[in-house]
């Protein structure tokens, strides 16, 4: 049985409603109007009753049989009870008649009457979702927010529900809750819906946990987990399994988990100060042995020119001269390397997945027996220039538009087992400053300073090709007055 008040379920036999406090009416309300009718016709009918006269005692007429007006009149009473019940009956199980009837009392601002009738139709039709509407705007405007809120709470759950009256509950909720600013209450009540469209609607109101980029478990090389979030605001982590919160290490870059253990725990808080739930994962990252690379020549002092090689397997082998250790953005091993002049340090490793190995490190210092340096070999190169014509002048312009070459000394080298070599490259340099390698490559010895022509063929072959000096003829005085 339920309350015709509240509709709440109460006892069978109940006088009184324990969630509302109401009396119960076993007889329901009906029409004023047709009460005063019901009134009017029964008075009629006692009138004509008690209006006709009794004759005096001495003037009876003579006995006869008893009339059948007061036996009528009774009939006509009970007629017009039982057609008054019969009404009543009609208007209890009428749905049509209680919705009319609580239209009527809302409109005259009798909420009790009203939520009567709209609870009693409810009863007639259950399902009807609309009837709901009603009876919580009558709730409504009785100022019981309470039932407002908790029919408008039945509609969002009712599975029947249509798309729009889906909107029209959650609108009024989330006008509710925003008004109270419980922004969480509405984050809770979206997230439960599961509702695209109204969570597209009310976005705003949401804070989804965050969402991870990798899924917890076990990995063997480093890993860069991304944390992302549904809406604008910010996410808090925690790697250590305790509960994150906004004193927690914001998420701005991807989080590099290496080797060892974690717990990642993250939330998010979005701009209305709507807290999500935790999202948490367990990450075991353990990297597989990478050997450091074997390499050729041990550190020490060398007087002659030696290749530095990678041994067995060179495949991503990294390297650097600056004493950092090899990364990505270091020179990839791809040949021998000429030992530089001087003193010079090499940093070796593989990267496996963005996992570096253990480093090779070496330390050389190179002295050549002679005096005749690299500078001077440059020097070589520009003056063969200048004696064959290739350039005008000692900085190297060759043209009216002041382009020019410039020689770069780039090592020191054994070609071919034949001798040391210093190797310099040709760079041609545009007015407008751009610098682009012409190919050109000359092979200077060490030791005589004598000039090739450095070429290399398609299996990477070097070969030699000596370079005549063009004699140079001295100017001569002008002896145009000798004597006749």
């Amino acid at each position: 049985m339920k309350c015709p008040s509240c509709g709440a379920e109460m006892a069978d036999g109940s006088l009184y409603c324990e969630h509302c406090g109401e009396d119960i009416h076993i007889v329901p309300d009906f029409d004023p109007e047709l009460e005063q009718d019901i009134e009017l016709t029964i008075s009629g009918m006692l009138e004509d009753i008690g209006g006709q006269e009794t004759p005096k005692e001495d003037e009876r007429p003579p006995r006869r049989r008893k009339s059948w007006r007061p036996w009528a009149v009774c009939g006509a009473v009970l007629a017009v009870m039982a057609a008054v019940s019969g009404l009543l009956v009609y208007q209890y199980n009428s749905l049509e008649w209680q919705i009319r009837r609580g239209a009527d009392y809302a409109e005259s601002q009798k909420y009790d009457r009203a939520i009567r009738c709209y609870s009693r139709a409810l009863e007639l039709d259950e399902d009807n979702i609309e009837l709901k509407f009603s009876l919580a705007e009558v709730y409504f405007l009785k100022n019981n927010k309470i039932e407002y809120e908790f029919l408008l709470r039945e509609i969002a759950r009712d599975t029947y529900a249509t798309s729009e009256q889906l909107e029209r509950a959650y609108g009024k909720l989330i006008a509710i809750y925003s008004a109270r600013e419980d922004y969480q209450t509405i984050n809770d009540l979206l997230l439960a819906s599961e509702n695209a469209t109204l969570i597209s609607t009310y976005q705003k109101y949401l804070a989804r946990p965050p969402e991870f980029s990798i899924k917890p478990g076990y990995y063997t090389m480093v890993q860069p987990l991304k944390l992302s979030a549904f809406g604008s605001g910010k996410i808090y982590y925690t790697l250590d399994g305790s509960e994150p919160s906004e004193e927690s290490t914001q998420y701005t870059a991807p989080i590099i988990l290496e080797d060892g253990d974690y717990i990642v725990k993250a939330l998010f808080i979005n701009d209305n100060g709507i807290v999500s739930t935790v999202t948490s994962g367990e990450f075991h990252v353990e990297f597989e042995e990478i050997p450091a690379p074997n390499i050729n020549l041990y550190s020490g002092n060398y007087n002659f020119p030696m290749n530095i090689e990678v041994v067995e397997d060179t495949e991503e082998v990294y390297y650097t001269t600056d004493g950092s250790v090899p990364t990505y953005s270091s020179q990839l091993y791809s040949r021998p390397i000429p030992m530089p002049l001087g003193k010079s340090n090499f940093k070796f490793a593989r990267i496996e997945n963005g996992v570096t190995g253990d480093v090779t490190e070496r330390s050389y210092n190179l002295v050549m027996n002679t005096d005749f340096t690299p500078q001077q070999a440059v020097d070589a190169v520009m003056q063969y220039a200048l004696n064959t014509g290739k350039v005008f002048d000692a900085d190297g312009h060759f043209n009216e538009n002041w382009d020019r070459y410039q020689y770069e000394y780039q090592y020191v080298t054994n070609i071919n087992s034949i001798d040391d070599f210093y190797v310099i490259s040709e760079i041609y340099c545009g007015a407008d400053g751009s610098l682009t390698k012409t190919g050109n490559h000359f092979a200077v010895n060490a030791y005589t300073g004598v000039i090739f022509k450095l070429q290399q063929d398609r299996y990477e072959r070097l070969s030699l090709t000596e370079l005549e000096q063009p004699v140079v003829q001295e100017p001569q005085d002008d002896d145009s007055e000798d004597e006749e």
